[in-house]
């Protein structure tokens, strides 16, 4: 795994994500500052003040680009997009943090800006502060949490994802998708022993399985209201055919096969603007050719994946957005 070590780009990366006994473990992110309303914060919200950088294929960074366009944020923070696949030097942009790079510019150079002698992995996504110059944070859930209600000020945007009285819900979704659906799909698709793929697999299977169920009588995963939950499972579902299907050999079923879940990633999908923060031709190309997965890099021509066909899912009750009074 390559990264960074005192400041430097290496091909291995001696202690970050790491497989033992087969199975995959992630690294935790590092930089966990954020961005407040207060105006004295040390990371104040601002507009025009703060840059996200993300890649298509990456589900952590397609939350942010979710909540970004759900909250109304376009114009507030700015967005870069790696220009392909990773490469030698990792995620890599066609501008940096001052312009334009036509020879292309790799995301670790932000990493070594911001900390000097950083050792650790370059991920996606990053928000970026332009006037410090440095990495406000990396960690996908806390960056998404900003965004629902750090801005508000600014935008006059109400809508809440996270609001207190279904926090409670919303904890309990998030904490059994992550490890077993969000990140499990991972943990099937880059682990290197029999058994630790195949405790990976089935619990992606068993979680999905027990989410078509619930979505069956259940608008939302908690209930009528849209939340960070369902946002946070979006990601993963809105990649699955064309990428955890086949790359990662998450293959038992398809969501097109369940019949309530597709109806939902459907309905997700349609809300305004979130149809612009998904590639599907960009997310097949990322995963498959991830050499540790697919070492010829051939990307298959399916499946072919039709998100505009109508939810069917009018029978729900479900009242769709909670705003803040």
């Amino acid at each position: 795994m390559a990264g960074m070590v005192d400041g430097r780009w290496v091909d291995t990366l001696p202690a970050a994500e790491e497989i033992k006994d087969g199975r995959f473990v992630r690294m935790d992110s590092l930089f966990r500052d954020a961005v407040s309303p207060d105006p004295a914060a040390p990371f104040p919200a601002e507009a025009g003040r703060y840059h996200l950088w993300v890649a298509w294929g990456c589900p952590w960074a397609g939350r942010t680009l979710a909540v970004r366009a759900l909250k109304g944020l376009e114009d507030v923070i700015s967005v870069s997009f790696a220009v392909d696949d990773l490469g030698s030097e990792g995620w890599t942009f066609a501008e940096s943090a001052d312009g334009p790079e036509p020879g292309g510019w790799p995301l670790h150079r932000l990493y070594g800006e911001s900390v000097p002698h950083y050792t650790g992995k370059v991920t996606v996504p990053v928000l970026w502060d332009k006037k410090q110059r440095t990495i406000v944070n990396n960690e996908s859930s806390e960056i998404i949490r900003m965004f629902n209600s750090a801005f508000d000020g600014l935008t006059g945007n109400r809508l809440d994802l996270y609001p207190e009285p279904l926090r409670a819900g919303i904890d309990r979704w998030n904490a059994l998708i992550y490890p077993s659906v969000n990140n499990g799909v991972y943990r099937a698709g880059f682990a290197t022993a029999q058994a630790a793929y195949d405790e990976a697999a089935r619990g992606v299977f068993e979680t999905l399985d027990r989410i078509d169920a619930h979505l069956g009588g259940s608008r939302y995963l908690v209930g009528e209201y849209c939340t960070e939950a369902d946002w946070r499972l979006f990601v993963t579902l809105v990649r699955f055919d064309v990428g955890y299907y086949g790359a990662f050999k998450c293959n038992l079923r398809r969501i097109a096969e369940y019949p309530a879940l597709s109806g939902y990633l459907r309905e997700l999908y349609q809300w305004p603007g979130i149809a612009e923060t998904v590639n599907l031709d960009r997310i097949k190309s990322n995963y498959w050719r991830l050499s540790n997965v697919n070492p010829g890099g051939i990307v298959p021509l399916g499946p072919v994946v039709d998100l505009s066909a109508p939810p069917g899912r009018d029978h729900l009750p479900g009242k769709g957005i909670w705003r803040r009074t």
